[in-house]
């Protein structure tokens, strides 16, 4: 993971072996749209449309945390590196916050 702290915002590029398992869980979520969608069309029993609209909805909440993880890492190291304790705080209440306002 890199990353550079640039207009009071900590930007993280991962590599690609960072982004493979954040990738395989959006398609996983993606597929599971897909079948909502398809039980939608054929009309199937609102509490199972509903069941899979709740697992969507933690495989979502999954992602999220899979991705504050990595930038609370980041943010973490950058105080450290940097010295900057209340820049990165800044930052990572700013992520969660917006985390916290999606559920």
């Amino acid at each position: 993971m890199d990353y550079q702290y640039v207009d009071g915002r900590l930007q993280i590029r991962r590599t690609e072996e960072e982004k493979k398992p954040i990738l395989q869980r959006l398609k996983r979520i993606e597929g599971q749209v897909r079948g909502l969608q398809a039980m939608v069309q054929e009309d199937r029993y609102c509490l199972d449309e509903v069941q899979q609209m709740n697992a969507i909805t933690a495989a979502v909440r999954e992602a999220v945390l899979q991705l504050i993880s990595t930038h609370l890492d980041a943010s973490v190291d950058y105080a450290v590196r940097a010295q900057d304790q209340d820049g990165a705080i800044e930052e990572m209440v700013r992520v969660l916050r917006a985390a916290l306002r999606q559920t």
